[in-house]
């Protein structure tokens, strides 16, 4: 049985409880985004791009058996573990249980304070990213 949306969340929330200080955090996160699938080259394309990051993010969705599974690359470290986050808390959901994700998690982790203010704005670009492509497969499916 796959875990909750808010179960997952849970989860990070307590591996973050865990580091002492923001640059073990960091750490953690670049190594989550080394730990992230390469994507395959032909999804690099410019529409595949999330608008409003300062790095390059390349965002694909697919929608197989009732659920949307995420892949996505980026060529910035700190970014790369974010959208790994991102893609392990919402990938293998339905659209209806992306799109009604509260994304507490960000917040409860201490991200949107401790990352730039571009940052944070990227951060919030590849969900709102994630959310669309989730109300698209909705759409579809109805």
């Amino acid at each position: 049985m796959m875990k909750t949306i808010e179960q997952t969340e849970t989860e990070i929330v307590e591996d973050f409880a865990l580091f002492d200080s923001w640059d073990d955090k960091y750490e953690y996160i670049i190594d989550l985004g080394k730990k992230l699938p390469p994507l395959p080259d032909e999804f690099k394309k410019d529409e595949n791009k999330v608008k409003g990051c300062q790095s390059t993010v390349w965002l694909v969705a697919d929608y197989r058996d009732g659920k949307v599974f995420f892949q996505a690359e980026s060529d910035a470290v700190i970014v790369k573990g974010l959208i790994s986050m991102l893609i392990r808390v919402l990938s293998g959901h339905s659209p209806e249980e992306i799109l009604a994700a509260k994304m507490d998690f960000i917040n409860k982790i201490g991200m949107t304070s401790h990352l730039a203010q571009t940052r944070s704005n990227g951060l919030l670009a590849m969900v709102k990213q994630m959310k669309h492509y989730a109300l698209a497969y909705s759409l579809r499916q109805n």
